[in-house]
């Protein structure tokens, strides 16, 4: 015992601070709530101190655990010893130890140790505010420290319940003990009923009643585990954390175990999140868990966890972070949809993944070009911190951490597993999607491309690996289609990517190698070998669309002869693999396609070359394919598509087929719009060809009842009809573009199986090259828009409204409009042959003013087509020759006749002739042309957006820069593109009146510019209003403005005045001004009120009280707009009253949106009284607002209902001075006003006597009798 007692003594600290802790650790000497240097109560420590040294038993040590009969006597030696100590230091030595244990104990020990020492209540006091003191620090950490609260907040959790068993041990019997001691066991003798608590079981899990949510908690593969489920405990779920009852993990403790110092540990925090992370991105707690879990997880800074773990020495950990990072941003239907749209029309291009944020969108970056903007945003993310950078656009975040060379160590340095590799190829696809600016880092990366080559793409490799059931343990030294994909996708990025694709890195090789031996020779297992032969396919094709690698097509030429005369086989295959065997064959021909393309414009760069005299820019060298080695195509395809479409009855044949259908129609349209521009060609072959096809092949197409069927599919599976099925996934978050969408795919979707958009538009594509060529076989094609299933989708799409634009819906949207387009194109065509279209006109003009607002960027051609075709047609505006001017003249007959208020404002100016509307809508007609021609001339600003678009759908391939389209961050016009060349006209004399220069005369061409575009805005106005529905009547007006803020006296000019006034009349109809609204925001304005200012200022300066321009000016001033708009008129601006001379009759608003409610602001009120009293505002200066300011003076000095007692002052004031004036006919104004009356020259009725309430107040008011029945002065 003596030896036992003397290595405890030793294992302890020599210094008397040490003794204690371990001995004696006497609560009042380790008060925490004390600062260290704050000297201690003298009272208070001889008190404690006297009762601890006169002490004969100690306090904490007991002997209990030292299991020997000698045990008590041995605590007592060592308080003895304790005692000694103590009594031998002095003050000064006990606090200096005392404050050295305060800086070593853990708080809640402290608190433990305090609470051994008695139970009275002043102790307990003690331990609660030892207990509440950690809380309050916790409070004040910032979130960074969270982690750290979490675990504080963990152990104080567990404190409480021990205290609850220390007082609860005596009342604890054997019965309650989970096991039970026996006597035979050793050491046992003495039952520690604390010791044995924790292995009881758990209490069943509680359900909350409250409304507040529970903490989610989830399992090791991810799932949501319900609140109240109640799981065994051998599952692994159940650990000493918050709620132990409840079995799982919540992510604040994955957090909190991702930082572990056990490998286990972090590993398996990593994996979860990953799993998580998942599922949330699949919706599936979107129903169970209120807010995203994935805008949570990243505003934790789960990103830069993840990041942090890829540099972690462990491979298990970085595998794991390698699976999260995955999970957060790839996700695996997005690229399956986007292989799927590959071969559709225009597929190959695709929008870069470049998340949609304005947090540093300025107007002042409006004055530079292009280049300038994204070298100053370039700029300005690198000097941006990454987290910052990242909350906006995770890709990008990462590129600037170096993820790509932490990725190149790891595949070429670590070699992992092949899952890992996979992975690491999923997240390169995902930032070579991101932008040019992403692709031109990856591949400026040192030996990342070589060692994906070298390692994912070798021409050899071990023929083991395509053995049945063979254990491929690691992915280095074997082809992979992942590798082939990730290549192919960095290709798109760029034509020069491309470039160094193929010749610095050895890729025409590959492409060869993998190309020229069919799948089921590739010492692979069967789906990857088709895999892999599918992607070489695609990059070769990739690489067509830029002009390059066709020389590889005389070399492979046997091999793509061999795979074009299997195609018909497809048909009856039956074996597994089958769709992906189609995708293949699609993608060859898609291939084809682009061959074909380049190969079309090889002689006339030919002819450039040889005869080229320019200096500008340098030649253009033609491909090295000729027409004469493609020409030999076309038989081949179509011969299998002839095959293919016997199967169209067929459904299951036919959705498996229709990507390779689709594209065999692609090849054909390319294939003869090139054929046809052939010098070589004999021009009348040409035209027999295509008559031949046409009876041959299309028209009996469409005479199929399974076309009819596909007519009718388009509206369930548009998108612009069911916007839901576009709209953003429930865990979209901004930084990370996705194309997910609400719903997922399903089949009857725009992208879904059995969609009928992509072959609808290839068909229509056809047909349109077929017309363009060949116009004799337009009649032909006359039913294609006589489907009712086509008209229906028409009829519903244009009605929608404006999509919102996101990565989603962009994507979806744009093979939408390609095909409402090829409708309209044909359309166009039929209009000037075919007698009968007329019934079909105003639906398709519809369409194209619909499809203007909505086309995309990248689709500049299409807009500029629609322009310049479609838009300003005469024969798609039928009812300027079918008596649409004259149903508008006695429509405006009929309103007089009702309300008497259409009447047009006169002018200021000398002599102006009003005109009916029906003639100048006449007149408008006949101008189209003009006004397509003054629209076309301010679109140039995109001229340089118009010839890459250009590039791109006319298949001049070797003008084509980049696959990625431009970024997604609206359509191309705006929605109220109708008024651009007035807002133009107007930027443009803001700015130069900015500048310091005044423009005081307009030139004649401006005068015209004005006059066209008010003549297109009424002709929208009055035969197709709904397409300016979307506009708000608000955003109209303040345009409409810009003709009299523009110059000095534009709108003084007798066309701009009678067409202005039209307009106005047209939005002072009720239902017009019902939803006008100017305290709204606006698009495109700042602010109305600021506008409302300059319009008050150029009126005083230069209105010379027009009629016309005081209407607009008055407009607002309604009562149901802001005061402050009123005030400005009233308050400072109150010299344009005496100019603001519109006549009653000819004032187009009912004065009852002025006078009621009545008014309620006094400050307002007071300056009506002022204005009205001064002479400032007169009855034949300014009648509507003298009308409006005697209603409202008179509701108010009248009125009696309770109110402040300012208020009430300020009107029995009024009420006195109004009694006192000397103005005889103002005074009557204002106590005898009785109602308003249009009819009536001042505008309103008088009382011939003030009813006896009124006039009983007005008797108490002015304490003075008034004779009974004083008539009225008449006026």
């Amino acid at each position: 015992m003596a030896a036992r007692r003397t290595a405890e003594k030793a294992a302890t600290a020599p210094s008397a601070a040490e003794c204690l802790q371990v001995r004696s650790a006497a609560p009042d000497a380790l008060d925490p709530e004390r600062s260290v240097g704050e000297p201690p109560l003298p009272s208070s420590r001889r008190d404690k101190d006297g009762d601890f040294l006169t002490s004969q038993r100690p306090c904490l040590i007991t002997g209990e655990g030292l299991g020997s009969q000698k045990s008590e006597q041995e605590a007592q030696a060592i308080h003895k010893e304790n005692l000694e100590k103590l009594q031998s230091m002095s003050e000064e030595e006990i606090l200096q130890e005392q404050a050295k244990l305060l800086a070593q104990l853990d708080p809640s020990l402290v608190a433990f140790l305090k609470s051994q020492r008695g139970n009275n209540e002043g102790q307990k006091k003690e331990l609660k505010m030892e207990l509440n003191r950690p809380e309050e620090f916790m409070e004040s950490l910032p979130v960074a420290q969270h982690g750290v609260r979490s675990s504080l907040s963990m152990q104080e959790s567990g404190l409480e319940p021990v205290r609850k068993e220390e007082n609860m041990k005596v009342e604890i019997t054997d019965d309650d003990l989970p096991v039970k001691p026996r006597k035979e066991w050793i050491h046992m003798d003495n039952v520690e009923f604390e010791k044995l608590e924790w292995m009881k079981d758990l209490p069943s899990p509680r359900q909350k009643k409250t409304k507040k949510g529970m903490q989610a908690r989830f399992s090791l593969k991810g799932e949501l585990i319900p609140a109240d489920a109640d799981l065994p405990t051998h599952l692994g779920l159940h650990h000493h954390g918050e709620e132990a009852e409840r079995a799982g993990y919540s992510l604040q403790e994955l957090f909190h175990l991702s930082r572990s110092q056990v490998t286990q540990q972090r590993t398996l925090a990593l994996q979860v999140l990953g799993r998580i992370v998942q599922r949330a991105r699949a919706g599936e707690f979107a129903s169970s868990l209120k807010g995203s879990v994935l805008r949570l997880l990243l505003d934790a800074g789960f990103l830069f966890l993840l990041r942090f773990s890829l540099d972690d020495a462990v491979d298990n950990v970085m595998a794991a972070s390698v699976g999260a990072l995955r999970a957060l941003l790839v996700s695996l239907d997005d690229e399956k949809y986007l292989d799927w749209t590959f071969s559709w029309y225009q597929g190959m291009a695709a929008f870069p993944f470049v998340p949609n944020n304005e947090e540093e969108e300025e107007e002042e970056e409006e004055e530079f070009n292009g280049t300038e903007k994204s070298q100053d945003k370039k700029l300005n993310d690198e000097n941006k911190p990454d987290p910052d950078v990242a909350r906006y656009d995770v890709v990008k975040g990462l590129l600037k951490t170096r993820i790509q060379h932490r990725l190149r160590y790891i595949l070429e340095v670590v070699r992992p597993v092949p899952t890992v590799v996979l992975d690491i190829l999923h997240i390169l696809i995902h930032i070579a999607r991101h932008s040019s600016e992403a692709c031109s880092q990856l591949l400026d990366c040192p030996r990342l491309i070589e060692t994906i080559v070298r390692e994912f793409l070798p021409t050899q490799w071990d023929p083991k690996v395509a053995e049945p059931g063979f254990l491929l343990t690691s992915l280095h030294g074997v082809a992979c289609a992942s590798a082939m994909k990730f290549i192919r996708v960095l290709a798109s990025g760029g034509r020069n990517a491309t470039a160094r694709l193929l010749n610095k890195f050895e890729m025409k090789s590959r492409l060869s190698r993998f190309i020229a031996e069919d799948p089921l020779d590739l010492l692979l297992p069967r789906e990857e070998a088709i895999r892999l032969s599918t992607e070489a396919f695609r990059l070769w094709a990739v690489a067509a669309g830029y002009g390059q690698a066709c020389d590889l097509y005389s070399d492979l030429y046997p091999v793509l002869v061999r795979i074009l005369q299997s195609l018909p086989e497809l048909l009856s295959r039956k074996s597994p693999v089958v769709e992906l065997s189609v995708q293949r064959a699609a993608a060859v021909v898609t291939l084809l396609t682009h061959v074909t393309q380049t190969a079309g414009y090889t002689a006339e760069l030919q002819a450039k070359l040889s005869s080229n005299n320019s200096e500008d820019s340098e030649p253009i060298p033609p491909p090295p394919v000729t027409w004469n080695q493609v020409s030999g195509l076309q038989p081949f395809l179509e011969t299998s598509l002839k095959k293919i479409l016997q199967e169209i009855s067929q459904i299951e044949a036919w959705q498996t087929l229709q990507p390779l259908t689709t594209t065999c129609v692609i090849f054909l349209g390319v294939y003869y719009s090139a054929y046809s521009q052939q010098p070589s060609v004999n021009p009348i072959d040409c035209l027999e060809e295509l008559e031949r096809l046409t009876s041959e092949v299309l028209q009996p197409l469409l005479s199929q009842p399974a076309i009819d069927s596909m007519w009718d599919l388009l509206r369930p599976c548009s998108a612009l009809c069911n916007p839901l099925s576009c709209s953003p996934a429930p865990e979209s978050v901004v930084s990370i573009a996705s194309l997910s969408c609400t719903g997922g795919k399903p089949p009857l979707s725009l992208v879904g199986s059995k969609s009928p958009f992509p072959f609808l538009t290839a068909l229509l594509f056809l047909i349109n090259n077929i017309t363009h060529i060949h116009k004799g076989l337009t009649s032909k094609y006359s039913s294609v828009l006589g489907f009712r299933g086509l008209k229906d989708y028409l009829h519903q799409s244009w009605q929608t409204g404006l999509p919102s634009v996101t990565p989603s819906s962009a994507w979806i949207l744009r093979h939408e409009y390609h095909l409402q387009y090829f409708v309209l194109a044909l359309a166009r065509r039929m209009a000037g042959t075919c007698p009968d279209y007329t019934q079909h006109a105003s639906l398709h003009h519809c369409v194209a003013m619909a499809l203007l607002s909505r086309l995309l960027p990248g689709s500049e051609h299409l807009a500029h087509e629609v322009l310049l075709d479609l838009a300003f047609n005469p024969e798609f505006l039928p009812e300027g020759k079918a008596g649409g001017p004259e149903a508008a003249d006695f429509s405006d007959i009929l309103h007089l006749g009702t309300s008497a208020k259409l009447a047009q404002p006169g002018s200021a100016a000398a002599f102006v002739p009003k005109v009916t509307r029906g003639a100048l809508l006449r007149e408008s007609y006949q101008n189209l042309p003009s006004i397509r021609s003054c629209y076309l001339s301010h679109f140039a600003h995109l001229q340089p957006t118009l010839t890459r678009s250009q590039a791109s759908y006319q298949g001049r391939n070797y003008l084509i820069q980049s696959m990625l389209l431009p970024e997604a961050k609206g359509p191309i016009l705006p929605s109220d593109w109708p008024f651009f060349p007035l807002i133009s006209l107007y930027n443009k004399v803001t700015n130069a009146e900015t500048r310091g220069t005044i423009l005081n005369s307009l030139p004649l061409d401006l005068i015209n510019t004005v006059t066209l575009n008010l003549q297109w805005v009424l002709l929208l106005e009055t035969w197709r209003s709904k397409i300016l529905q979307s506009i708000p009547t608000a955003a109209k007006l303040a345009r409409l403005m810009c003709v009299f803020l523009t110059g000095s006296d534009l709108f003084l000019e007798a066309p701009i005045h009678r067409y202005t006034a039209a307009l106005l009349s047209v939005y002072c109809q009720p239902k017009a001004l019902d939803s006008l609204n100017l305290d709204a925001p606006l698009p495109g304005l700042a602010s109305f009120h600021d506008l409302y200012i300059s319009l008050l200022e150029q009126f005083e300066g230069v209105s010379f009280g027009d009629p016309l321009f005081g209407v607009f000016v008055l407009l607002p001033l309604q009562k149901c707009f802001s005061v402050h708009l009123r005030l400005s008129v009233f308050g400072e601006h109150t010299n344009i009253l005496r100019a603001l001379g519109v006549p009653l009759q000819q004032f187009p608003v009912p004065l009852e949106r002025y006078t009621s409610p009545p008014e309620d602001n006094l400050n307002l009120l007071r300056l009506y009284f002022r204005t009205l009293v001064t002479g400032a505002l007169r009855h034949t200066w300014c009648p509507v607002l003298y009308v409006v300011a005697v209603a409202h003076v008179n509701s108010f000095i009248f009125s009696q209902e309770s109110t402040a007692q300012e208020t009430d002052a300020a009107r029995k004031s009024m009420l006195r001075k109004t009694w006192l004036l000397v103005d005889e006919n103002l005074k009557k104004h204002l106590l005898y006003y009785r109602l308003l009356n249009a009819e009536s020259p001042l505008g309103f009725d008088l009382y011939e006597q003030l009813p006896p309430m009124r006039l009983k107040y007005l008797q108490i008011v002015t304490q003075k009798e008034i004779v009974e029945n004083a008539p009225a002065v008449d006026s």
